[in-house]
């Protein structure tokens, strides 16, 4: 017996040079409430995936016209559409080249099609806003020095003006801002932030954490505002004159 088509959700598109792979991708992304279309090459893709039509898009790292690389370089100069970038198994280096550059998450070839929906379900809800109905009230937004986030809306501001990142990025500011002056470990963050298990070889959340340093600067006084703790994790400094919020 077929296995039921859910409901129709966001539509996903596929940037693979893989024929037969793209064909079974959308099949099964079918099945599980996902529309997709796929295309084959990196500058159809970058066109397509800024169309506004798409909700993820799914980029492989080995393109035929251009590297994956250059395709999300052109798509984050104009979209914080979420992008998962597909890289070659034990290739960390281009894993740690993708989240550098923007991507929201990763997955080594050749991987479980369940784990890939997990993973699109997952960067789905880093990236959109909660229903109005659901959203936080004011009180619930967390502001620490200069940094200002607000939770409903997903923004954040320092001094006053708007920071550009990531689902993931401004899901692990907030676990930061919320949990400020307590150290949190690596296994901490990946389940709360990356929603999946840790593992001791995955260093993403390390790169996730460097991007959100570079993007966020220094305290008003010059000082890290996250730092990190050998062997464990992180912690960001808690300010003197913290307010608002949980902080």
């Amino acid at each position: 017996m077929k296995k039921p088509i859910k409901a129709f959700g966001p539509r996903i598109l596929v940037v693979d040079d893989d024929v037969e792979l793209c064909k079974l991708l959308s099949q099964f992304l079918l099945q599980n409430g996902f529309p997709t279309e796929a295309v084959h090459g990196g500058a159809k893709g970058v066109e397509s995936a800024l169309s506004g039509e798409y909700a993820l898009v799914i980029l492989d790292v080995m393109l035929p016209d251009m590297k994956g690389f250059e395709a999300l370089r052109r798509i984050r100069a104009e979209s914080r559409i979420p992008v998962l970038m597909l890289t070659a198994r034990g290739d960390d280096q281009d894993r740690i080249l993708g989240l550098e550059m923007g991507a929201d998450d990763y997955l080594p070839k050749p991987f479980n099609p369940r784990e890939l929906s997990a993973r699109i379900e997952a960067v789905l809800r880093r990236s959109s806003p909660p229903p109005a109905e659901l959203r936080m009230e004011p009180e619930d937004n967390l502001i620490n020095e200069d940094i200002e986030l607000l939770s409903g809306a997903r923004v954040v501001r320092r001094a006053g003006k708007d920071v550009d990142l990531t689902g993931v990025e401004f899901d692990l500011l907030k676990k930061f801002l919320i949990s400020a002056g307590h150290i949190l470990s690596r296994e901490e963050m990946v389940r709360a932030v990356l929603s999946r298990e840790f593992s001791p070889f995955d260093r993403s959340i390390d790169t996730h954490v460097s991007n959100l340093r570079k993007k966020l600067g220094p305290r008003p006084d010059g000082s890290e505002r996250i730092k990190g703790v050998r062997g464990i994790g992180y912690i960001y400094v808690l300010a003197s004159h913290a307010r608002g919020g949980k902080i």
